[in-house]
């Protein structure tokens, strides 16, 4: 079997300064994730956890999906 030489996978913030002096930003391929911080880095950092979060949530949803099913489950690393 061929070897596929796979790349890091990135994505892109969106950030608004507020009014208050907050960034806000979400991720352009997965608006759904959100934040805020006082810094920029703070608000990566924020980022990173809300999708961190939505991500598990997604899991825990489909999981239930597969309730009472038979089905296999495989990691998929994407380095």
């Amino acid at each position: 079997m061929k070897s596929r030489k796979t790349k890091d996978i990135q994505f892109t913030a969106i950030i608004e300064k507020s009014e208050d002096g907050w960034y806000v930003g979400q991720l352009e391929e997965l608006p759904e994730v959100i934040s805020q911080g006082k810094t920029i880095q703070e608000l990566k950092i924020n980022l990173q956890d809300a999708l961190e979060l939505i991500i598990s949530h997604q899991r825990e949803s489909t999981l239930r999906l597969y309730e009472g099913r038979k089905f296999i489950r495989r990691k998929l690393n994407i380095a």
